[in-house]
C-alpha cells in the first residue's frame, strides 16, 4: 500500500480558502508559516462547488488552492468532497435520501443524508473522484488522499432493502438456510422468498424509538448491522479504486472515528492506506478512554502508524458545555496521540467560518484574525517543537505484551440481545480492563480477531458474547501453546449467527475454561455482591464488590481462585483458573470494581514477567515507542498539578528539552516527556 511520505510528524488540518477572498489568504499563510504549519485538507464538503449541475465539473477554484498552497510548501490532504450531496441532485435524483430508522424519507439538508446503496451517490460520486484524481494525480501539492468524511448514516429504503436481500443470498445462498441462521420458526417469521425480507427498523422488527436497540429478532438486526457497515464500505471503495487507478503511489484515506459503533472499522481498515481518526474528547472525558480509542486506531492495521486527522485546538461546539481546553492539554494531547503512534497533528479547523453550526468550534485562527491569542502562541509552540523532533519517531511500533480484543459484531450483538441486563454495555466492560493496565502503566494493544495472538503474553477478551467455531479453535490455539486468555461472563453464549450455543455456556470455551456456566443473575444498579478470595494467589486477597451480570459456574477441572460472598449462590466460584495445555485460562464471573481489575491484572501480569513503564500516580499517561532499535519512552502529566515519576524502563534524554533524566523526576502540570532511552 502507499504510504504518506514525510520527514516530520505532519502539521496542520481542515481548511476552506475558497470561503475567503484572497487578501485572507495571504494573511493564513502568512500565520500558517509561523506555526510550522505543513500540511491542509482541503475539499471536504465541496461537491457543488467541484459539479454545480449534472453536466458541468468547476475545478479551476480548486487549481488555485493546490497551486497557493504548494507555492508556499504546504502539502495538500485533498478530499473527494462527497459527504454531502448537491440540492440539485437531491431534487433531480430523490432516489438518493436516506430513509431513516422511524421510516421517514429525508429531504435534502445537514450532511452525511445518501443512501448509501443508492445508484445515483455511487455514480456520480465514484465520477467525482475520478476526474479529480485524473486532474491532481501529478500535483506536487498533493500529499493524501481523502475520501468524504466521517461515513455515518445507515438507511432502510426501497435501495436498502433490495440490496439487502442481494448481501443475504450472497452470504447464505438458499432461502432455507436464512431461516436456520435466523430461528425464523420463532413467531412464525419463516420466509418463502427473498423479496419477503424487509430491513429491520422501528416499521418492522424493532420495538422502541428510545431504544433503538430492542429488536424481536437479533440474527436479523445484527446481520442489517453488518450489511450496513458494508454498504458504506462498498461507496468507500467505489471511489478508492477510481483514485488508485491514477495515483498508484498516493496513499488513501477517510477519517474514522473511534468507537463509533455502526461501522465495522477492522473490516474498514483492510482497504485503507494508513487509517485516520478524528478525536473530540470532552472537557470531563478520562485521559485513558482518549488513550484505549487511539490504541484501537492503531491496532486496525496491526500496529501500523495512524493520522491524528482532526481534534480542536480549543473548544467543540457540539457539546452541552463547550469548555476551553486549559492551556497546556491541546500540546498535552497532541502528544497522547503520538505516543500511542500518531504520525500527523491535525485541527479542525485552521481558520473559523463566520456562519452556521460550526462557527464556534474552535480554530488555529480565531474570529479576531491575527497571531495574537493564547490558542495561537500555543499552536504556533507545538509547531516550533513537531519541527525540532523531526523523524525520530515516524513509524515508530509501539511494544506492547498484552493485547484486548475489541470485536464489532460482538458490540452490536451484545447490545442487541435481549437481556439480561439493560445496563451491559460491551465498551464500558472492554475499557474497564483498558484502565486498570492503563494505570499500572503497563502498554496495550487493542486487538481484533484477525490479529496474531502469538505475539502477546496476555490475551484479554471481555465479554465475548460472539465466539465461532472458527474463533474458538484461535483460542483454543493460542493457549494451548503457552498463552495466558482472560474472559469474563456473557462469553461464548452465541455463533456468528446469534445462535445460542446448546450445551451450555461457555459453548466451545468450555475445555479451554474448565467451566461450566448455569444461570446468568441480573440484579440493578443499587445491589451488587463481593468476590471473596478463597485461594491465596499473587496480590489478590480480602474482598472486592462485583455488580450487574452474576454466573452461576460450575467447575470442570477449574481451579477456584474466588467465590461469591452473598446471595444464595455465595461460595459459589466467581474467578476461575485453568491450566491448558501450555497455557492458562482465566473466567471472571460477574464485572468487578476496578480495585479488582487493578490486582487481578498487576498479578497475570507480573506472573508474566510484563512490567510497569514507570511508577507514578493514575494521573500519569505512558507508552514506550521503538524504532530502528531505538526507544523511546513517552510520559505525559495529565494533571494540573506536578507528579513524580520514575521510568522503570531505563534513564535517557529527553528530546524535547536536551534535559537527561535519570532516576524520578517530577513532571510539570500537563507536562510532556520523550526519554531516548539508553542502551536501548
Amino acid at each position: 500500500m502507499a504510504k504518506l511520505v514525510q520527514s516530520k510528524i505532519a502539521y496542520g488540518g481542515d481548511y476552506n480558502p475558497e470561503q475567503w477572498p484572497r487578501d485572507v489568504w495571504d494573511e493564513d499563510v502568512r500565520m500558517f508559516e509561523l506555526a510550522n504549519i505543513d500540511i491542509a485538507t482541503v475539499g471536504v464538503f465541496s461537491w457543488v462547488k467541484y459539479q454545480p449541475n449534472e453536466e458541468t465539473y468547476t475545478f479551476e477554484w480548486m487549481d488555485e488552492v493546490l497551486n497557493y498552497l504548494s507555492n508556499h510548501g504546504i502539502r495538500a490532504s485533498l478530499a473527494t468532497g462527497t459527504a454531502a450531496h448537491p440540492a440539485w441532485m437531491a431534487k433531480k435524483y430523490p432516489d438518493i435520501l436516506r430513509v431513516d430508522f422511524t421510516g421517514r424519507k429525508h429531504t435534502f439538508g445537514q450532511r452525511h443524508n445518501s443512501c448509501p446503496n443508492s445508484p445515483t451517490y455511487r455514480k456520480f460520486s465514484a465520477a467525482l473522484a475520478e476526474k479529480l484524481a485524473e486532474r491532481y494525480k501529478d500535483h506536487p501539492a498533493l500529499a493524501v488522499w481523502h475520501i468524504s468524511n466521517e461515513y455515518g448514516g445507515a438507511c432502510y429504503c426501497e435501495n436498502c432493502a433490495r440490496e439487502f436481500r442481494v448481501w443475504l443470498e450472497g452470504r447464505y445462498h438458499t432461502i432455507d438456510r436464512l431461516n436456520e441462521v435466523w430461528n425464523t420458526s420463532f413467531w412464525g417469521h419463516t420466509f418463502t422468498h427473498w423479496d419477503e425480507v424487509v430491513p429491520p427498523n422501528l416499521l418492522s422488527e424493532h420495538m422502541s424509538e428510545l431504544q433503538p436497540t430492542k429488536t424481536a429478532f437479533q440474527g436479523i438486526s445484527l446481520d442489517y448491522s453488518r450489511f450496513m457497515s458494508d454498504s458504506m464500505l462498498a461507496c468507500y471503495r467505489l471511489e478508492y479504486d477510481a483514485i488508485r487507478k491514477h495515483t498508484p503511489d498516493i496513499p488513501i484515506t477517510t477519517n474514522l472515528m473511534g468507537t463509533f459503533k455502526p461501522l465495522d472499522y477492522f473490516e474498514w481498515a483492510k482497504h485503507m492506506d494508513i487509517v485516520s481518526w478524528d478525536n473530540y474528547p470532552s472537557y470531563d472525558t478520562p485521559p485513558y478512554q482518549v488513550a484505549f480509542r487511539h490504541d484501537l486506531m492503531r491496532g486496525l492495521k496491526h500496529g501500523q502508524s495512524f493520522m491524528l486527522m482532526e481534534q480542536t485546538p480549543s473548544q467543540q461546539n457540539w457539546q452541552p458545555y463547550n469548555s476551553l481546553k486549559r492551556p497546556g492539554v491541546m500540546r498535552l494531547q497532541s502528544y497522547q496521540a503520538v505516543a500511542h503512534g500518531a504520525d500527523t497533528v491535525m485541527f479542525f479547523q485552521l481558520r473559523r467560518s463566520r456562519g452556521a453550526c460550526e462557527k464556534f468550534h474552535g480554530a488555529v485562527i480565531e474570529h479576531v484574525g491575527h497571531e495574537h491569542t493564547r490558542v495561537f502562541q500555543e499552536v504556533a509552540q507545538l509547531g516550533h517543537e513537531l519541527k525540532q523532533l523531526g523523524h525520530q519517531l515516524l513509524e515508530a511500533r509501539t511494544l506492547a505484551r498484552v493485547g484486548i480484543l475489541f470485536d464489532w459484531a460482538n458490540w452490536w450483538a451484545v447490545e442487541y440481545s435481549s437481556g439480561p441486563s439493560v445496563d451491559l454495555k460491551y465498551v464500558n466492560e472492554v475499557t474497564k480492563y483498558y484502565e486498570a493496565l492503563y494505570s499500572e502503566h503497563i502498554a496495550v494493544d487493542v486487538i481484533g480477531k484477525e490479529t496474531d495472538f502469538s505475539q502477546y503474553d496476555i490475551v484479554i477478551a471481555p465479554v465475548l458474547y460472539i465466539v465461532s467455531g472458527q474463533d474458538a479453535a484461535k483460542i483454543r490455539k493460542y493457549v494451548k501453546n503457552g498463552g495466558k486468555f482472560i474472559t469474563t461472563f456473557f462469553s461464548g453464549i452465541v455463533d456468528e449467527h446469534d445462535l445460542v450455543h446448546l450445551g451450555g455456556y461457555p459453548g466451545p470455551l468450555r475445555d479451554v475454561l474448565g467451566i461450566w456456566s448455569e444461570e446468568i443473575d441480573a440484579l440493578p444498579p443499587n445491589k451488587h455482591n463481593q468476590i471473596v478470595i478463597s485461594h491465596a494467589d499473587g496480590r489478590l486477597q480480602g474482598s472486592y464488590d462485583c455488580f450487574m451480570l452474576y454466573d452461576r459456574i460450575h467447575c470442570e477441572g477449574a481451579e477456584v481462585l474466588a467465590v461469591y460472598g452473598q446471595d444464595f449462590y455465595r461460595g459459589e466460584p466467581v474467578l476461575t483458573r485453568n491450566h491448558f495445555g501450555q497455557g492458562i485460562a482465566y473466567y471472571v464471573a460477574s464485572s468487578p470494581d476496578d480495585r479488582f481489575l487493578r490486582d487481578f491484572l498487576r498479578s497475570i501480569c507480573a506472573e508474566s514477567g510484563v512490567e510497569s513503564l514507570i511508577e507514578a500516580s493514575d494521573h500519569v499517561e505512558s507508552t514506550i515507542r521503538q524504532k530502528d532499535g531505538q526507544a523511546y519512552l513517552m510520559v505525559l502529566n495529565h494533571s494540573s498539578d506536578p507528579q513524580v515519576v520514575r521510568p522503570l524502563v531505563g534513564q535517557g534524554m529527553d528530546v524535547l528539552t536536551g534535559t537527561f533524566l535519570g532516576g524520578s523526576f517530577v513532571a510539570e502540570p500537563y507536562g510532556v516527556y520523550i526519554l531516548r532511552l539508553e542502551n536501548s
